[in-house]
């Protein structure tokens, strides 16, 4: 599989996908009118079903063929697009959105998984690469999207599903050496057969300790997609000013991932940049405590963003690095499915914290959350670095 094709695709994914996430809320209930509630039952089922597309996209990787799996998924979600081109009314369009999370997870734990499979690249380049172009396709696909839904709610569906026109034509002609390549040293009879009961303890517990990590690190990063627009226009920083908090935060992710690139062809320490990265969001949390004005709030971002960009992304290499081949695809899909579950559950456990309490209070409990699983994962590490086996 030629790396850089592999890129590519994830580049138009993502650039598609940015076209119908961020302006669900705002399309929902400024043009048809929908209650915030059942936006928010709309949002928590979109997310579920990515879980479910992930964990089943992982799941198949490791026993069918992954090229007529992301073939397979890659049409779906084009179908789901095309559909809102001429159906985007109300309940129509939540009912499409839940199976474009699926689709959209599968493909995504696809992707990550055909990632394994490059040996041509170290495996921390491989997954800061894949991040990064996700990321720049956010970038790309946000500044877009509120242009073109000026002009036409139509053609904003439009626009989604020649992306993903491009991206299956990718697929299909530069994708199937992916599925030739992955499945040489394993027959098919080994990865069925395959049980999680053939990993060695010390790698399922700190596997285990990753994707509960995931899991808490993306509740209380939801937070600043969730809540921290009310808190800070409460405090009397127009909404523009919010919504360009994301702008630094791609930018920094793109300029991070150039930075990161570079020093890991002199320094390879992977559990070092997972720490660093879990500070990092503890810090910015700590930072919110205490922030009343703008410049703090871009200062917490900043370091969010830091932290985001540094652990992240490593977390599948290193879980890359402590799954045998058979698995690979289950656990990168594990990986997917358990940030985006975090993502789930993050904006009801923001609201009800905030309704019970305050915001200030839900700040420390994120900030005290953070230094738990930064503790947690210090010291079972720790413990089992040594015991650890590392596979190809």
């Amino acid at each position: 599989m030629n790396f850089k094709w592999l890129i590519t695709g994830a580049l138009f994914s993502s650039i598609g996908m940015s076209f119908v996430w961020p302006l669900t809320s705002v399309y929902l209930h400024n043009r048809l009118g929908v209650s915030l509630t059942w936006i928010g039952v709309v949002l928590l089922f979109n997310s579920l079903a990515s879980v479910l597309g992930s964990y089943l996209g992982g799941y198949l990787y490791d026993r069918k063929n992954p090229y007529h799996l992301l073939v397979g998924g890659v049409v779906a979600s084009t179908i789901t697009l095309l559909v809102l081109i001429f159906f985007h009314g109300w309940p129509v369009f939540g009912i499409v959105l839940f199976f474009n999370g699926i689709s959209g997870g599968w493909n995504l734990a696809i992707v990550n998984s055909i990632g394994t499979s490059i040996k041509t690249k170290d495996s921390r380049y491989v997954f800061n690469m894949l991040y990064f172009v996700q990321n720049l396709g956010i970038v790309i696909g946000t500044s877009l999207v509120g242009f073109i839904y000026s002009i036409s709610v139509t053609l904003m569906f439009v626009v989604a599903s020649l992306l993903f026109i491009i991206f299956l034509g990718i697929v299909i002609t530069k994708y199937k050496p992916a599925a030739n390549e992955s499945r040489k040293r394993v027959s098919d009879t080994e990865k069925t057969t395959w049980d999680a009961k053939h990993l060695p303890r010390a790698n399922t517990i700190i596997l285990i300790t990753f994707f509960m990590s995931l899991f808490i690190i993306w509740i209380m990063y939801q937070q600043w997609v969730s809540n921290l627009s009310v808190y800070m226009t409460g405090l009397g920083i127009p909404l523009r000013n919010y919504s360009f908090l994301w702008t630094v935060n791609a930018g920094l992710i793109v300029i991070s991932q150039i930075i990161i690139n570079w020093i890991a062809r002199y320094h390879e320490n992977l559990i070092m940049q997972i720490f660093f990265g879990f500070s990092m969001f503890a810090v910015s949390f700590i930072t919110l405590i205490f922030a009343k004005t703008y410049p703090t709030f871009v200062l917490a971002m900043v370091i969010l963003t830091i932290g985001e960009a540094t652990a992240l992304p490593t977390i599948p290499a290193l879980v890359n690095v402590l799954t045998p081949v058979e698995a690979k695809g289950r656990y990168q899909g594990l990986i997917q499915s358990y940030a985006s579950a975090g993502r789930a559950i993050g904006p009801l456990f923001g609201g009800m914290i905030i309704e019970t309490t305050s915001y200030t209070a839900l700040f420390v409990i994120a900030t005290v959350a953070v230094l738990v699983v930064l503790a947690a994962t210090v010291v079972l590490w720790n413990a089992l670095h040594g015991k650890l086996t590392e596979y190809q």
